[in-house]
């Protein structure tokens, strides 16, 4: 029975990565959809593979697998509208992601996003359960609409509506050590929010030219690469000033840490102006470091946690300043974040990668005395 059931389990898993799935091109979607590919055009879901996405490559670089030049198991998310993608996700077969196939740099494409009918949760990460009749598209949509063409599912899309449809790759990855090496909030829910509300929240423009709207799901995926500026409201900064020194408060309002990926930091920068002299005190930082041996790893080797200050879900961080405010002064906070922590860009070779070494502003705040 035992036996039996790890069949099942082990089918059901291939369900989502079957090559007999093959996906419509997002370039077929622009036609009608021209906002919205104009959006996805420019989002990480577009640019998620090795060849479009400098720091994804850097590390997929150092992988065993890619040394070997062996399968890419990272296409399961990364690729996974790939023609051959059983082939990337099987140990002893060569099947790495190729520039010159087009299935490989569709990233995750449109057609994938809106044929996902259900989510298989597991312990290392969840498996994305893809729906067998192509161009038919599940969506957030509650009423029917007719299109020449592609069918439009209304009935049991949920996991568009209230957002698990993210889950499947965006829930966690436990690596071999039983490391959980990135993860979010399974649960999905806080104050009625959830991954696409905030991620992907109504915009103007219609949905279509063929069904007019006022607004549509944005598809550009708001996060730590592009359009940040769309999760400014899940995260407040105040400032309360003392006696001899002020502390400013970080509000993280959302449901996960403010980031996820291990190689991100966050950084708190902090300026005082008192008349024209300008004061800039020490910089903050929030990392979550993973290793192995008490040394920094890469998420494969990384076995164990060595240092979180990332700035936990629905947490308020205070950071004291010892400076003593007067009355004039402006205090000018700024709350930002390194896609790359800066002490593995050397390692990762991404010294002249613009997207890897610069200061990204998250949010600004002023505070005049």
């Amino acid at each position: 029975m035992k036996k039996t059931y790890l069949l099942i389990l082990l089918l059901s898993s291939l369900v989502a990565n079957d090559k007999t799935h093959t996906f419509a091109s997002s370039e077929d979607c622009k036609a009608c959809h021209t906002e919205i590919y104009k959006e996805f055009n420019g989002s990480m879901h577009m640019h998620s593979t090795p060849q479009k996405d400098p720091i994804h490559n850097a590390v997929w670089s150092k992988h065993p697998a890619n040394k070997k030049m062996q399968h890419y198991g990272c296409g399961k998310c990364h690729t996974p509208a790939a023609n051959n993608l059983n082939d990337m996700l099987t140990k002893g077969k060569k099947a790495l992601p190729n520039l010159e196939n087009r299935t490989h740099q569709e990233g995750i494409s449109c057609a994938y996003c809106h044929r996902i009918k259900d989510i298989e949760l597991h312990k290392k990460h969840n498996t994305n359960i893809i729906a067998t009749t192509p161009k038919a598209y599940f969506g957030t949509r509650k009423e029917h609409i007719d299109s020449p063409y592609h069918a439009i599912v209304t009935k049991g899309n949920e996991h568009m509506r209230n957002g698990n449809v993210c889950i499947g790759c965006h829930s966690h990855k436990m690596n071999k050590h039983k490391l959980n090496v990135c993860s979010t909030n399974i649960a999905n829910e806080m104050d009625g929010a959830n991954c696409v509300s905030c991620h992907m929240p109504k915009v103007k423009g219609s949905v279509s030219t063929l069904h007019e709207t006022k607004k549509h799901t944005f598809h550009g995926f708001a996060g730590s690469h592009y359009n940040s500026d769309m999760l400014q409201k899940y995260v407040d900064i105040s400032l309360l000033k003392e006696i001899n020194d002020f502390i400013v408060n970080v509000d993280n309002r959302s449901s996960h840490a403010l980031l996820l990926h291990p190689l991100r930091t966050a950084v708190l920068k902090v300026s005082v102006k008192r008349k024209e002299k300008v004061t800039q005190l020490r910089d903050k930082v929030f990392v979550r470091v993973i290793g192995h041996n008490g040394k920094p790893a890469m998420p494969w080797k990384a076995s164990v946690t060595l240092k979180d200050t990332m700035i936990k879900a629905n947490e308020k961080r205070a950071v004291k300043y010892d400076f003593k405010l007067q009355k004039g002064d402006s205090v000018t906070v700024v709350l930002g974040w390194y896609l790359v922590n800066p002490k593995a860009i050397k390692k990762l070779n991404l010294e002249n990668e613009k997207v890897a070494t610069e200061f990204k502003v998250f949010k600004t705040e002023k505070f005049d005395f």
